[in-house]
């Protein structure tokens, strides 16, 4: 039987061909508000730097190299195949020079302490096989005084939206999964990855427990998402 990573891992170099469709799919196309709203959030400044961890086809690596201009910026996945489409991207938008892209294990960054200014985790924090090490590992290689910040799927809290979005997430999603990019299973295990992920006020008693400062939990589109912003200690 394959550990929760191996099997992670072979979910996503199988749907990376299909990946940014099945993302407008999943969260009704809220994917895109949801990352500028966290780019809001974040004021990246001119020069700033960041790592994005499991960075997937790379879109928000990409933004936050926009909005940082000339800090370098590290994309971060254990998947080459999703990395191999996010270099397509971002060799179109001339960015090689300021991103780099990395396959690597979230839970063991090779990096120094305190390198970066922020690290980021979009959609990946419920895959790892240990969020609390991961988010150990962020705060480790983040500048004190820097951010780590985690923009996620979460679980809607008011019905009767709770009961429909669950309807949607288990029974209509992998059905969609199936006709779209013939993979059922990889999407039928999505919404069990949620399921026993925490909810947003339990993630924020996790950061802080971590000894992050400054804890933001902010519930996105009725509870589907939430952002999740923490301070290292200076």
């Amino acid at each position: 039987m394959k550990s929760k990573e191996e099997f992670v891992h072979s979910v996503f170099e199988s749907i990376a061909p299909k990946y940014d469709l099945m993302n407008n799919v999943l969260s009704f196309r809220q994917h895109k508000y949801w990352r500028r709203f966290t780019m809001k959030k974040m004021n990246v400044q001119e020069g700033q730097t960041a790592i994005d961890l499991c960075c997937g086809t790379c879109d928000w690596t990409i933004s936050l190299a926009q909005k940082s201009k000339t800090g370098p910026i590290v994309g971060l996945d254990f998947s080459q195949h999703m990395l191999d489409y996010g270099a397509i991207k971002v060799n179109e938008l001339n960015l090689q020079k300021q991103i780099t892209l990395v396959q690597g294990n979230a839970m063991s960054l090779p990096y120094e302490d305190n390198s970066f200014d922020f690290a980021t985790i979009g959609f990946g924090l419920r895959n790892v096989p240990d969020l609390q090490q991961v988010i150990r590992e962020m705060q480790r290689v983040v500048k004190p005084g820097g951010k780590i910040v985690c923009l996620e799927l979460s679980k809607p809290t008011w019905e009767p939206f709770k009961s429909l979005y669950y309807f949607y997430f288990q029974k209509v999603l992998p059905l969609l999964g199936k006709l779209i990019v013939k993979r059922y299973e990889q999407y039928k295990w999505l919404p069990e990855s949620l399921i026993q992920f925490p909810d947003h006020k339990q993630l924020a008693e996790i950061f802080r427990v971590q000894g992050l400062t400054e804890v933001e939990a902010i519930p996105l589109t009725g509870g589907i998402a939430a952002l999740h912003v923490g301070v290292k200690a200076k």
